[in-house]
């Protein structure tokens, strides 16, 4: 009998990712990838320990398309291919499932879900409990009074009221309300602007998806006419969304699944096939523990006890992860003489993680709440300064910075932070300079991974195989977030202390990577905590603008859109909503009959601006639209949204420049974005004129001079290129002499322009194809001219090659100064998108190049300013430029030494020429 028996289902396909993308790109000695199936096997054997169980199986997706695909071809179609590391780790990682006992199961034509769903049913009706083990919201929908959901990598456990308390909706409203809301993943749209609130809102209102349609038309607002929109499409949603019960399981070629017992019993481990893994793949713990188990006597055999089945996954996590504490002591700091000792603790150590709770994300305006410290992984501390409506007292914060403003401004002693550039403007913001910054584990996991996320959580999980407590457990989400000076002391300790005693462990966890390798640890050391520094300078610094002038062009811009919007009524015939696709939509392909290039998830015609440029080549309306939009995103980011951000503090603007982003290494500026303010159209340029010196003072603007070519020639040693630099001559008239067979003398200008297209193109991996519709030519012209290059600059042709080679072996590339750049698609199978990689891969060398050079520009300048003791400040970068405020009276020293200091920051085999500008105002600078 089965009744009361328990089947332990397992969803391989959902835990193959998170293995390999929560774990540290780990190896074996042959140098083979092993993450995901540590991962797996780490997990599998905890699950056979924590949820003991008669029947087992582990259910991955069977290569091939399903019946989704042929309903909805574009199902899953935004999801990458299978990263290489990954694929390579599939076969051992079945090989590894089989050997721990558990039966795999795959079947053709429907997913893993469908597979688990369908046992479900089937162990349900013959009185079993299922326990399905996976990370899969999707499988919500099968949890009723026999079907458990537990997720091992967050320790969740989902029955039915635990469904209910997380999506807002039991489980058989599941798949209504992710046909509402849709899945991202696997590329199934929902209603437009509808997210979970609402989803949970109508369903409450409504019962039902069906309740929600036949409302639809009561329903207000823009999400109402998104709903109407959607009416046709919600019915397909679902059918895509819900798990099929109903598989055929002699597919499976298992055996007969009419009674579970006959095909899925949990089987003994195959100790021999595990030893030949374990030696061959590395795991030293599990390999030790497996041979005194196989060495013990018959009948000897020590009992399987939770405990010592627990106490061998923690020896076998040991290879790979740094010990866990076993103890961790969190203190809350309320007394003076509770400050002291910790100010005693962190002034004798060698090194202490320093973190800030605050009233915001806002580094210039956030108030501190308070400072969490740790010395040693485990022992950490909160000293709560602000928190409100608490009964507790807390010391002043007055007190507390007075205390430890000695230590926090001594450069004497060092400090780890996760974005320490944050904290210091917090810092800052009370009159504290943070002195000593030492170590930043976001700049330690973006040097190590630049490809991953650096936020503190996806680092605890992916190098310290931790689930910490995040922000929204603490303070909620949404409207109903409350400020973290309204959280509980007891509970701001529980986050805040862990926050700082993280940190800690992941410096100890990530700098050991980075320090044995020279050209790692010089990008870490030398250019990017440094960087960090020097822009925490320029962010709170910030740029003056003028805000009369941006009222002006706003103005100006408003009437130019009135103008433009007349003429797009004349050339549709009728006035419209030029910001209504729906509108669009209708004139375009109902009154107008353009052709439709594309369609939207839902199957309407698109009227994105990919398809306003493709018809723009042809007809009049798209282009006066592409015109209109362009104005309208200048007026709405920039000429209106400008002055309302200026710091009534400073009277400044004050962007954030984001520096763990860019995989090249370049900065990102946001908040407001500086570096995305279009400088090709005429509009684009005066905004700048906007950004203006203070009386007295100019801007001055320096900018490496074809800074990305001058790297080729590095990179490439190629000696047309090398010849050409050295001699200081034009390079492009240089490359059209060769390309055309001329003199540098009868070169024409339109010679050079092909040939400046050709230079930078081909540099960005450019095919003929895409040269062809540069320069208007045909294809075969194209080709021929892309030939003639290659000819003549033979070690551009190899380095371009060779670079692909190495791409494809390493999986990424480097800069001159050792910045690794990490290429995902490198090796996948999806054609397009390896080829954009490989096109990436060749360029990436001279984007990440140009950024190392900026960045040891700005550090060499910072320090020159300050050693000078000048009054000029930075106060921008973008790409390659960099913006100075610098007083009349230093302008002729500032002139000739920044072109200096920026050209000898590097010896490169070219000689590196910056040009510098001056101007009242940035675009008079440029």
């Amino acid at each position: 009998m089965l009744k009361n028996k328990t089947l332990l289902l397992v969803d391989g396909s959902s835990y193959l990712y998170r293995a390999f993308h929560a774990l540290p790109d780990l190896r074996n000695a042959r140098g083979e990838p092993t993450g995901a199936m540590y991962g797996m096997i780490n997990m599998l054997r905890k699950l056979k320990n924590d949820y003991p169980a008669e029947y087992i199986a582990c259910v991955f997706d069977a290569k091939g398309k399903t019946f989704r695909d042929d309903v909805y071809p574009e199902y899953k179609a935004n999801r990458a291919s299978m990263p290489e590391d990954l694929a390579k780790q599939i076969e051992p990682i079945h090989e590894a499932v089989r050997a721990l006992g558990w039966p795999i199961l795959m079947m053709p034509g429907v997913e893993a879900d469908d597979v688990i769903g369908t046992l479900c049913v089937l162990a349900r009706e013959q009185g079993m409990k299922t326990i399905v083990s996976t990370g899969d919201k999707d499988l919500t929908q099968l949890v009723n009074e026999s079907v458990t959901l537990v997720n091992t990598m967050s320790n969740e456990t989902l029955d039915i009221a635990g469904v209910t308390t997380k999506f807002g909706v039991p489980p058989e409203r599941i798949i209504d309300y992710l046909s509402l809301i849709g899945d991202t993943v696997d590329n199934v749209p929902g209603v437009t602007k509808v997210g979970p609130k609402t989803a949970v809102k109508w369903l409450t209102q409504y019962g039902t998806l069906d309740g929600v349609m036949a409302n639809a038309a009561d329903i207000g607002g823009v999400v109402g006419e998104n709903l109407r929109t959607a009416l046709e499409w919600l019915p397909q949603a679902r059918h895509l969304l819900t798990v099929k019960v109903d598989c055929d399981l002699l597919a499976l070629g298992a055996g007969q699944y009419a009674s579970i017992d006959a095909s899925l019993p949990n089987r003994h481990e195959d100790d021999a096939a595990l030893l030949a893994l374990y030696e061959r793949y590395g795991f030293k713990s599990w390999l030790k523990e497996l041979k005194e188990h196989v060495a013990q006597p018959e009948g000897n055999e020590p009992a399987a006890t939770a405990q010592t089945a627990n106490k061998t996954l923690n020896d076998a996590q040991a290879d790979l992860f740094p010990a866990a504490p076993l103890e961790t002591r969190y203190e809350t700091v309320l007394t003076e003489a509770q400050l002291d000792e910790w100010l005693a603790r962190i002034n004798a150590a060698e090194l202490t993680c320093v973190d800030t709770e605050t009233t915001s994300l806002d580094p210039m305006t956030a108030q501190l709440v308070g400072i969490s410290l740790c010395v040693e992984p485990g022992h950490a501390a909160y000293i709560p300064v602000a928190h409100r409506g608490m009964d507790v007292a807390q010391l002043s914060r007055e007190l507390v910075l007075q205390k430890l403003q000695p230590w926090l401004e001594d450069a004497s002693k060092p400090k780890v932070g996760q974005h320490l550039k944050y904290d210091a403007h917090i810092f800052n913001n009370h009159g504290v300079q943070l002195n000593g910054i030492v170590y930043d584990t976001l700049l330690e996991s973006y040097v190590l991974e630049s490809h991953k996320s650096h936020d503190m959580d996806s680092l605890a999980m992916r190098h310290l195989n931790r689930t910490t407590i995040k922000f929204e457990e603490v303070c909620g989400k949404g409207a109903a977030q409350i400020g973290f000076d309204e959280v509980t002391i007891e509970r701001a300790t529980e986050y805040a202390a862990e926050d700082a005693d993280v940190t800690l462990q992941l410096h100890r966890a990530l700098y050991p990577q980075i320090q044995p390798d020279a050209r790692l640890d010089y990008i870490y050391e030398t250019i990017e905590v440094p960087t960090s520094i020097v822009l925490q300078k320029i962010e709170r610094t910030g740029v003056l603008i003028d805000p009369v002038r941006l009222g002006q062009q706003s103005h100006e811009l408003g009437l130019r859109m009135m103008s433009i919007e007349q003429q797009a009524y004349e050339v549709a015939g009728q006035p419209f909503n030029l910001n209504s696709p729906k509108q669009i939509g209708e004139i375009f392909f109902d009154k107008l009959k353009l052709p439709v290039v594309k369609k939207t998830a839902s199957g309407a015609p698109s009227t994105d601006e990919e398809v306003l440029q493709k018809l723009a080549e042809d007809y009049p309306l798209p282009k006066i639209l592409l015109d209109y939009r362009s104005l309208a995103k200048l007026k709405s980011t920039y000429t209106d949204k400008l002055p309302k951000m200026i710091n009534t503090s400073t009277g400044r603007v004050h962007t954030n420049y984001a520096q763990a982003v860019a995989v090249t290494g370049r900065l990102a500026s946001n908040d407001p974005n500086l570096q995305n303010i279009p400088i090709r159209t005429e509009e684009g340029r005066r905004v700048r004129e906007a950004f203006i010196a203070p009386e007295g003072s100019v801007i001055v603007s320096a900018d490496y001079s074809q800074i990305e070519l001058r790297i080729m020639a590095h990179i490439s040693e190629d000696p047309g290129l090398l010849d050409a630099f050295a001699k200081g001559e034009d390079v492009h008239r240089a490359t059209a002499a060769e390309i055309f067979g001329v003199s540098m003398a009868a070169v024409t200008s339109e010679q050079r322009r092909y040939a400046k297209v050709i230079n930078f193109g081909l540099m960005y991996g450019m095919s003929a194809f895409g040269l062809a519709g540069n320069l208007g030519i045909e294809r075969g012209a194209a080709q021929s001219y892309i030939d003639k290059y290659f000819a003549r600059f033979a070690g551009v042709a190899r380095y371009m090659q060779q670079t692909r080679i190495e791409a494809k072996e390493k999986g990424y590339v480097e800069t001159v100064f050792g910045r690794r750049l990490w290429l995902a698609e490198i090796n996948s199978g999806n054609g397009p998108r390896r080829q954009a990689a490989e096109r990436a891969a060749i360029n990436a060398p001279m984007q990440g190049t140009a950024a190392d050079l900026i960045k040891l520009s700005m550090i060499a300048v910072d320090k020159w300013l300050e050693q000078s003791t000048l009054a000029t400040r930075m106060v921008m970068q973008v790409h390659d430029e960099l913006v100075l405020e610098v007083p009349e009276s230093e302008l002729e020293l500032v002139r000739k030494n920044l072109p200096e200091l920026m050209s000898s920051v590097a010896q490169l085999k070219v000689p590196l020429l910056a040009e510098v500008g001056v101007g009242k105002n940035w675009d008079e600078a440029h």
